[in-house]
């Protein structure tokens, strides 16, 4: 389970605040998996790396009793200054992986060549989100975050990635953010729409669609 209660998320500026979540309570039961629906800016993204932990609530508090990624592309925890190899070899002894497994998957998967041995901070969006997700694909977890994952590179390395990822579905479960409707209904079970700060949650996930498609 992942249990979010009272959850409030704030970003405030010189001249504008906004409310991402508005005071949230809701448990997602990781036997299912679950799209999220909302408008650009709603807080999408920011709901998912508030789950994997990489950002923290104003207020309220999240548990999680389950392995939870980081959302798939990420790459914010890297470090610039290290080299792709480095940062992966930190990160696969963070989670008790198998470092030397980890480190010769990712080094095959991400095709990254030389730059692999390169500092992260001189990578391409691309390169760092290929580094990321071959990372994500090299644990295990019992729930991926997933933010518009699949469009990770070209059209062969986005054909291995949807591989590797449906490998990955068959044990675990998701919760999935994208603007392709078919996307999260080929993925997902339930549906979720992040709606003026507040978290509405549908059983099935075409009434979720439904009620999307009325408010925007």
């Amino acid at each position: 389970m992942i249990r979010l209660s009272g959850v409030t998320k704030i970003y405030k500026t010189e001249n504008h605040r906004k409310v991402v979540l508005d005071n949230v309570t809701y448990t997602f039961d990781t036997r299912y998996s679950y799209g999220i629906f909302g408008p650009n800016g709603a807080g999408k993204s920011t709901l998912l790396r508030l789950i994997a932990g990489t950002e923290l609530p104003n207020s309220g508090h999240i548990k999680r009793d389950v392995r939870v990624s980081w959302p798939l592309g990420f790459g914010g925890g890297f470090h610039p200054q290290m080299t792709g190899r480095e940062n992966v070899k930190f990160v696969s002894r963070i989670y008790g992986a198998n470092t030397r497994r980890v480190i010769e998957f990712v080094d095959y998967f991400a095709e990254l060549g030389n730059y692999f041995d390169m500092p992260v901070g001189t990578y391409s969006s691309g390169m760092g989100a290929r580094l990321a997700f071959g990372l994500s694909m090299a644990i295990d977890f019992e729930c991926y975050l997933v933010d518009e994952v699949t469009a990770v590179g070209d059209a062969r390395f986005n054909l291995r990635a949807r591989q590797a990822f449906e490998e990955k579905r068959g044990r675990s479960n998701i919760i999935m953010v994208s603007h392709d409707i078919g996307t999260i209904k080929a993925y997902c079970d339930r549906g979720l729409v992040l709606h003026r700060g507040k978290l509405l949650a549908f059983g099935d996930i075409d009434d979720a669609i439904e009620f999307y498609r009325k408010v925007h």
